[in-house]
């Protein structure tokens, strides 16, 4: 199926992550031009750039790395400034920079650097990232070809579902709708086929979360809550992020949150003594 992405301009932050490299992959291979954002692991992100230009699915020419701290409102603008500069416009923005905690504590012992750093990256970069676009987008104006601007934000199952010992990060996601429901209203006004989603992982194989899933008691715990006994790769999320961003596949969808989680529903469907860890990891390499 051709998405329609050949050409465009699009900026992902939170790139040199597992989802973010993912996504970039997947955009890539449809023809489209990159920004890729990076901040803590901005060198890793410069590295696997590299790999990948030298492998030829990233040709150096359409794609400009930037590094920036999402949760400064400035530093943001500046992210899309430069894509402008460079590509001229900003067709599709994936507002993906996030952090997950990695500790387990329950709000009544958590501390208030936690709490806030967790809110700022993921709920206010988010919302430093949707700002920065929208004023790219006016400052540019809509396509000529009738293909409407798209921002893309990566939530969580967390939101839907919470998540006990993770009360900020689930907060945080929780956000993210109220954000999506607003701007896919005002989005319009700048371009009158422009439209907002959310693309809602649940857990998913990533850096991030490795350590967490590495065990196959916990991962038996966890696919319990799933009729499809299996855990995301990156490349499920990056593909439903391409499909959302498409003005071809999605034009008509807007103001909607797609869930990528295997079914997963907020109550056990399965003992985890039923199913067996070591198959559901197993599964993660074929």
């Amino acid at each position: 199926m051709d998405l329609g992405l050949a050409g465009k301009v699009v900026c992902i932050t939170g790139a040199s992550g597992g989802i973010g490299r993912a996504i970039a992959r997947v955009f890539a291979a449809e023809g489209a031009s990159l920004v890729l954002h990076g901040h803590r692991n901005y060198e890793g992100l410069l590295v696997w750039l590299a790999a990948e230009a030298e492998a030829g699915r990233l040709p150096s020419a359409r794609v400009l790395a930037v590094q920036a701290d999402v949760t400064d409102p400035r530093a943001v603008e500046s992210v899309l400034d430069a894509a402008v500069a460079r590509f001229g416009r900003v067709d599709i923005c994936l507002a993906n920079a996030g952090v997950w905690p990695h500790d387990d504590v329950h709000l009544v012992d958590m501390d208030d650097e936690r709490a806030r750093k967790t809110l700022e990256t993921n709920l206010l970069g988010s919302l430093w990232t949707a700002r920065a676009f929208l004023r790219a987008l006016r400052a540019t104006g809509p396509r000529a070809d009738g293909h409407g601007a798209a921002l893309v934000f990566t939530g969580s199952t967390a939101a839907k579902f919470g998540e006990r010992g993770h009360a900020d990060y689930s907060t945080a996601k929780a956000g993210l709708y109220g954000l999506m429901r607003s701007l896919k209203n005002e989005i319009v006004a700048l371009d009158p086929y422009g439209r907002v989603n959310i693309v809602e992982p649940g857990w998913t194989i990533t850096e991030m979360s490795r350590r967490a899933i590495d065990d196959p008691s916990v991962v038996a715990k966890i696919v319990r809550t799933m009729p499809l006994h299996q855990i995301a790769r990156a490349d499920d999320i990056a593909r439903v992020a391409a499909w959302l961003a498409s003005p071809l596949a999605a034009r008509h969808v807007s103001g909607e949150c797609v869930t990528v989680a295997g079914g997963m529903e907020g109550r056990v469907l399965a003992e985890a003594e039923a199913i067996s860890g070591t198959a559901v990891l197993a599964r993660l390499g074929q």
